[in-house]
């Protein structure tokens, strides 16, 4: 029987306190351009997903669900490489207008640094 790589709510932050946790005590921090990841080790076998992106950091809504929606789709597929982890995505700067397609390349080099940090450790 084939893995599932569906994003259920199990793949999800849900809670003030589950971010908190991730706020609080980072163990890994990667940033590239306007995207910053907070990770951090949980006790549950599947990785869990957790997306910030305020009005400040990008104007539109259009634009954030665009963002929000190329995360999740690179997280989707990339759920068995990240197992066991609590991730938060951070926009810091202002993003206008984002390329899809961009905004796919950075998440990916982003996830691919994460990865990389995660082998070190």
């Amino acid at each position: 029987m084939p893995i599932s790589q569906a994003f259920t709510r199990q793949h999800r932050l849900l809670t003030g306190s589950q971010y908190q946790t991730v706020f609080d005590q980072p163990e890994w921090k990667v940033g590239l351009g306007s995207y910053l990841l907070l990770v951090t080790r949980n006790t549950q076998p599947q990785p869990r997903l957790g997306l910030v992106i305020g009005r400040k950091r990008a104007k539109r809504a259009v634009d954030r669900a665009r963002i929000k929606r190329r995360v999740r789709e690179q997280f989707r597929c990339r759920q068995q490489e990240l197992a066991g982890l609590d991730i938060i995505l951070l926009v810091r700067g202002r993003i206008e207008n984002p390329d899809p397609d961009q905004v796919t390349r950075d998440i990916t080099r982003l996830f691919d640094k994460l990865l990389a940090k995660c082998r070190q450790a």
